[in-house]
Order: C-alpha cells, then sequence, then structure tokens
C-alpha cells in the first residue's frame, strides 16, 4: 500500500504539504498542487478512511436509509438508492446502506455514532416519526419524499398530486367517466406513505371537477390479489371502462386477466399506469403512463446534501424541490367505449331538457 509519505518523496515536497494538497486547509501554488496530484495518480495512492476523518473530523459518508418492505417495488428503491451511490461517489462521499425498518432508532445511531456527516430518507411518510428528531439533530438530511409538514426540511420527490391529475385529466379528455384506481399494497396507506397518499389526492380532485366518478382498490401485486380486485371493481362498478394502476407488480397480472376476461385494452378497458419508465415501456401491452424519474431523485437529493456539506445556500432548510410530472400516451389507453359514450350523451340530453 502505497503511503503519504512515499507520495512527498515522489513528488519532492513534505508530508505536511501532501496533507494540505488532500484537505485543503492551505492554500498551496498551483505547480506544487499538480505535481502532488500527479504523484498520487502515478502512485495509486488513497488516503486511509479513518485517519483522514479522524484528521478532518469528517467521515465522507452519507447514510442512506431505504427500509425495504415486502409491500413496496423493491426495483425503483434500488434505482434511487444507485443513483444516490453513484453521485454521492463523483463528490467523493461513499453511501452506508441502511435497509432495515428502524425509524428513529435508525437515525439515532447514525446522528450519534459520527459515523456518516449526512443523511436520505426515503419512504417517507405523511407522519413520518424520524422527523422531529431529523430537526433538532443538526445533521445535513435530505428527505426522497414529502411529509405533511416540510417546515425545517430539504425535500426532493416527484409532483404525484399532480401526476394523479394528469391521469384524470388523460382519460377524461377521452371521455371516460367511470375510473377505478388499482392502488399500491394496503400497508403502503395504512403507514400513510407520501407518494401514494398524493398521487390518489391528486386523482380524486381532479376527476371531482371534470366529473369523474373514481372507485379506489388498494392491491398487493400477486396474480390472486389482483384478481379479486379486479373482480371487485367490475362488480362494484359494472361500468368502469379505464384503470390507473400504481403498483408496478400488479401490471402484468392485471394486463393478463383483462386478456382472459375478453376485456380487450385499450378498445374495452383503458389502463394508464403511475410507473417506471422500463416498466410501462416493456409490458405486455405498451402502458401510457407518468413516469418516476428515480435517477433523477437520487441526483438531486445527493446535489442537494453536499451543496449543504459545503455550506451553500442550495439546499437549505425549508427548501422542496417537486419535479414536474410527464403523461406519456402510448398503446393502453383510447377513447371510452361506445356504449359509455351513448350514455353521457344520453344524460347530457336529459339535462339540456330540464
Amino acid at each position: 500500500m502505497v503511503t503519504l509519505a512515499q507520495v512527498a518523496r515522489h513528488a519532492g515536497v513534505s508530508a505536511s504539504t501532501v496533507s494540505y494538497v488532500l484537505s485543503g486547509k492551505r492554500s498551496i501554488s498551483a505547480g506544487t498542487r499538480r505535481r502532488v496530484l500527479d504523484s498520487i495518480e502515478r502512485l495509486g495512492y488513497h488516503p486511509h478512511a479513518g485517519a483522514r476523518a479522524l484528521a478532518s473530523s469528517r467521515s465522507r459518508i452519507i447514510a442512506l436509509m431505504v427500509p425495504l418492505r415486502t409491500d413496496m417495488y423493491v426495483p425503483v428503491m434500488m434505482e434511487i438508492a444507485i443513483s444516490v451511490a453513484t453521485t454521492a461517489r463523483a463528490h467523493g462521499y461513499d453511501v452506508l446502506l441502511l435497509t432495515g425498518e428502524e425509524g428513529v432508532a435508525a437515525v439515532r445511531r447514525v446522528t450519534g455514532s459520527g459515523l456518516a456527516e449526512a443523511l436520505i430518507l426515503m419512504d417517507v411518510e405523511l407522519e413520518d416519526e424520524r422527523l422531529p428528531l431529523l430537526r433538532v439533530c443538526g445533521q445535513p438530511s435530505v428527505l426522497v419524499g414529502l411529509p405533511a409538514d416540510p417546515t425545517g426540511l430539504t425535500c426532493v420527490d416527484l409532483d404525484f398530486a399532480a401526476g394523479g391529475a394528469l391521469c384524470a385529466e388523460h382519460l377524461a379528455g377521452l371521455g371516460h367517466r367511470e375510473i377505478a384506481v388499482i392502488g399500491e399494497a394496503p400497508g403502503v396507506y395504512e403507514r400513510h406513505t407520501g407518494f401514494a397518499e398524493r398521487t390518489l389526492s391528486g386523482l380524486r380532485g381532479r376527476a371531482d371537477q371534470l366529473g369523474l366518478r373514481v372507485l379506489h382498490r388498494p392491491c398487493e401485486g400477486s396474480y390472486e390479489a389482483v384478481l379479486a380486485t379486479l373482480g371487485r371493481v367490475f362488480d362494484e362498478r359494472p361500468d368502469t371502462t379505464a384503470l390507473v394502476v400504481q403498483n408496478e407488480a400488479a401490471v402484468e397480472p392485471l394486463l393478463a386477466l383483462l386478456r382472459r376476461d375478453g376485456r380487450a385494452v385499450p378498445e374495452d378497458v383503458s389502463v394508464v399506469a403511475v410507473c417506471p419508465e422500463q416498466v410501462a415501456a416493456q409490458a405486455s401491452v405498451r402502458l401510457t403512463s407518468v413516469a418516476i424519474p428515480a435517477q433523477e431523485l437520487g441526483r438531486q437529493a445527493v446535489e442537494r446534501l453536499v451543496a449543504k456539506l459545503g455550506g451553500g445556500t442550495e439546499g437549505g432548510e425549508d427548501d422542496v424541490a417537486l419535479l414536474a410530472p410527464e403523461l406519456t400516451v402510448r398503446d393502453s389507453s383510447g377513447p371510452a367505449p361506445a356504449n359509455q359514450r351513448t350514455k353521457e350523451s344520453a344524460s347530457a340530453r336529459r339535462l339540456s331538457r330540464r
């Protein structure tokens, strides 16, 4: 292993000069700095992380809290996590991944140990129990998600409420009036997880404005669960002509069951999804969808955190960045069936005669 003393000898400078170049604590001439950096690269020197942390009181580690729950779609979580890790590495930070469901205990352990300089929290609930401690501990942090009260916090998320509204607008424009939402697993709503609650709220609010009726049914992602949920939907609302799916695992079982039941997509039933781009584009019927920009969420979270660690103004407290949603029209959505449009026309004629 190459030592700092070897780098100093190779560059023809003192060990303290190499240390100052690495830490940035003192101004070093451009020529000497280039010579030291060249020697570091040629010799393949890597500063000892423990020694560097002791000397600078900085660990260069970001803790990423990603509770891996069975009722969440793990690939999306991992895509965000990978984006966090690669972006952090580009800024000279490593990532400590915490996947347990420890909540407050995990935050307390990280902030109390000094192991990590900062935290990124995912799977944020509207009334997240981790947030009071986060507000008072003084540790730089960013949420990938939006709680009910973001006061004193830095948050990055997709504007899920606007995404839900886009789904309602698209389907209303195609003449649909009876819509069912095949939602996340029941536990996601029981925890009041922010993204799911906000999508539903945005969709319902815009649907009310546009005169759409909405039925929401939480659903696990298994074939059996989707079978039961779809049966309930058409039993309760036989005139349903459009489905909005916010559960990536339920997409293929849903499409398979619609085919089995002789319901053509989109001729008989339109389907719109809130899901990652690759899920929508690679489905057995290419789905009209609102994309979840997982990589961009991870990148922006790290950029804001690094700005906070560097004392910059970007990413300061009370900073909420909501990415604008985009709806991409593909093969799964089309005009409401003729019988639905006929009913709407008849209803309109009755109203006009009153």
